[in-house]
């Protein structure tokens, strides 16, 4: 199977067509007001129309409540949840159940943090995947640094590889992780919150040769 693969942080409804295009399996919005690739509501509104059917949309959200998560919903039909902040798995679990939709968890892999200790709790709230991303001291995801991939766990969740990558790095990355899935944001882009067309083709084409099986 190969590995499935999202572009977060679009902006633009010529970036969903490029990702669309190149095959990604989802888009991401962030919905994050300190973030450069935040979108409002009528933003996220207007570019929804431009994604597919069979193309999964997920929100981005850090330390939302289940209200703020909902004016989204009324407004932009995400599929899937995505929390990025300091959430617990018992507020994971109540505002997913809230809101009614799917979710996962984005960690950062700080050095010595019992990462599977951390995932299974997660797991057990009812997380659809964990995401493991790279460690910063003051941003939420989109740092463009990678953490140690040899590090990355072999669990029975889906786990979802982000922070780092690239077009010249993700074939390592997902062969040396086998990483149920990849998420990208600054490895594509021009400027933040741009993407570039090419390199959103080149880091598919990248994804493809790294679930290739030898």
């Amino acid at each position: 199977m190969r590995t499935r693969a999202k572009i977060c942080g679009i902006t633009r409804i010529e970036d969903i067509h490029s990702a669309v295009h190149a095959g990604v399996d989802a888009i991401g919005f962030v919905f994050y007001a300190p973030s450069p690739r935040y979108v409002t509501f009528s933003q996220a509104q207007q570019l929804a129309h431009h994604i597919p059917a069979y193309v999964q949309l997920v929100g981005l959200f850090v330390n939302a409540s289940s209200d703020e998560i909902l004016q989204v919903l009324k407004n932009v039909p995400l599929d899937i949840v995505q929390f990025h902040g300091d959430e617990s798995p018992e507020q994971c679990h109540d505002i997913a159940k809230i809101v009614g939709r799917r979710w996962y968890k984005a960690i950062q892999v700080k050095p010595d943090l019992d990462i599977i200790k951390i995932i299974k709790n997660y797991q057990q709230a009812g997380a659809s995947a964990v995401l493991l991303d790279a460690w910063h001291p003051d941003l939420k995801g989109g740092t463009g640094h990678q953490f140690d991939w040899s590090q990355f766990p072999k669990l029975d969740i889906p786990l979802i590889l982000a922070g780092g990558l690239k077009p010249d790095n993700i074939e390592e990355a997902i062969k040396t992780t086998g990483a149920y899935a990849v998420d990208v944001s600054g490895g594509v882009e021009s400027a933040k919150g741009i993407k570039d067309q090419q390199l959103i083709e080149h880091f598919m084409q990248g994804v493809q040769r790294g679930s290739a099986k030898y």
